[in-house]
């Protein structure tokens, strides 16, 4: 039976951050694609995004796969689950709760945000898109131009108040995939190594020639990985 696969943006991403890897999945599967943008919380995100499968019939196969913040989300859908999961995959992102170091450099990053939202892009841009091209800089200079300051602000909130979902990640046994760029400077390998400890019978892929923005920059890796999750 064709799946439905459900999938996650990340911080500051519109759909078109999975443009490149949409047409790549098997014709036959149901792509739909959540939205995060709106919410003040993981939970939330969660919630609505579950609500988008909520029509999906008992015996079709649903997989998910977050990206970043859509990894965060896909967390807590997994740790606190409405329906049976065929698989998942997360990509470049964390098992960890907030630090209070990083609480107190996302709380300078939203005051950057306020005062000058165009700078910080830059700044997302060039330490997110290590190894992209001038093109694919654009693009996702563009998308988070488009996306927008308030958006964020409330995204890096949600984030700030992430939960810790390790020991129920630990529990699961659905076939998953971890993924990440091997030149990811915002989520590093080290973190994607960290998941891989709660799940070990996880395939953990490191991308070659890629930083953050994965499915962006190595669309057909990625597309690869995911195709596999479901025979």
């Amino acid at each position: 039976m064709s799946p439905v696969m459900l999938l996650i943006p990340g911080m500051l991403n519109d759909a078109s951050v999975w443009a490149d890897v949409v047409p790549l999945l098997p014709r036959d599967w149901e792509v739909r694609i959540a939205d995060v943008q709106t919410q003040d919380s993981i939970a939330a995100m969660a919630r609505d995004a579950w609500a988008q499968l909520a029509d999906v019939p008992a015996q079709t196969p649903v997989l998910l796969a977050g990206f970043s913040l859509g990894g965060y989300v896909a967390i807590e859908m997994l740790a606190h689950p409405q329906r049976t999961l065929a698989a998942a995959a997360l990509l470049s992102t964390s098992p960890l709760p907030e630090t209070d170091e990083g609480r107190l450099g996302r709380e300078k990053t939203m005051g950057a945000m306020q005062a000058n939202f165009p700078k910080v892009v830059e700044g997302i841009v060039k330490f997110g898109c290590h190894e992209a091209t001038e093109a694919v800089q654009e693009r996702v200079r563009q998308m988070i131009l488009a996306v927008g300051c308030e958006t964020g602000l409330r995204q890096t909130r949600a984030i700030m108040g992430r939960s810790d979902h390790r020991q129920a990640l630990s529990r699961l046994t659905l076939p998953m995939a971890l993924l990440c760029g091997a030149h990811d400077r915002v989520t590093p390998p080290a973190l994607t190594h960290e998941l891989a400890q709660c799940l070990p019978h996880a395939q953990m892929h490191i991308v070659p020639n890629s930083g953050h923005m994965l499915p962006v920059q190595q669309a057909q890796a990625v597309a690869t990985v995911l195709s596999s999750l479901h025979p």
